[in-house]
């Protein structure tokens, strides 16, 4: 028996993926077919499905609701009227939107600061290696909060997640690793070189995404905030590549 149902709280394709992982993962479903346009989920299933049950695994994972919407009853989807309403919104919300992202790097730029007090002499260097420290650290416990998310997320624009998934899981972990080996100065020359080799792979799949415009979900902070893909994030790539390099010379 198939049947349509309306998702709200979607926003890209992590979205899509992950809905449709716990829809698939329901007892008596056969088929799941999950997009962002009406009818979000086209599911084939033995009987009728158990709504609450679904809805309270969709709540766990994100803000997702599913419910039964009839297509006669439903309006055609306006993709381009809402791209424009999007782009508007985001024009006037970009400095909220990346609040938490400002807010974080400023902390660590701050803390990485105060650890040379009471300053009788500054050392850049000094400061350059402890904020890799601290944001290594930070943004590897954000993507750690939820594993499974991140890598559903991160794959949609890595181009070794996009063909090897399972470095969606091992991302965190590296970033943990070049996190601590900062700060115990661990090796420079290795830490900096791979912290080079792995952020300017990950930088390629975050370029391309910008270059062809598209409407995804920022994984650097993990699945705890909806951060939109933007020029952002390649800065945020690349100054961490540049102050690896800064640092071998």
């Amino acid at each position: 028996m198939e049947k349509n149902y309306a998702i709200s709280g979607m926003t890209c394709d992590g979205c899509v993926q992950g809905v449709k992982s716990i829809l698939k993962n329901t007892s008596g479903v056969k088929e799941v077919e999950v997009q962002l346009a009406y009818p979000q989920a086209t599911i084939d299933a033995d009987e009728d499905i158990d709504l609450t049950e679904i809805n309270e695994l969709l709540q766990r994972k994100g803000n997702y609701t599913i419910s039964e919407k009839p297509i006669e009853n439903s309006l055609p989807p306006m993709p381009f009227i809402k791209k424009q309403v999007t782009d508007i919104k985001l024009s006037k919300i970009s400095l909220d939107t990346y609040k938490p992202l400002i807010l974080i790097v400023s902390f660590i730029a701050g803390v990485s600061l105060l650890v040379q007090y009471p300053f009788q002499e500054l050392n850049f260097g000094l400061w350059m290696r402890h904020f890799m420290a601290g944001f290594f650290l930070v943004f590897s416990f954000f993507k750690l909060l939820n594993l499974k998310g991140f890598a559903s997320s991160y794959k949609m624009y890595d181009i070794v997640a996009a063909k090897w998934s399972g470095w969606g899981f091992i991302y965190p972990f590296v970033e943990l690793t070049l996190g601590i080996a900062y700060l115990i100065n661990f090796n420079p020359q290795i830490t900096n070189w791979v912290t080079i080799v792995v952020l300017g792979v990950s930088s390629i799949g975050v370029i391309e995404s910008n270059l062809n415009q598209r409407k995804i979900k920022c994984a650097c902070l993990g699945d705890v905030f909806n951060l939109p893909m933007s020029t952002v994030t390649i800065i945020e790539d690349l100054t961490m590549v540049a102050m690896a390099g800064w640092m071998l010379l």
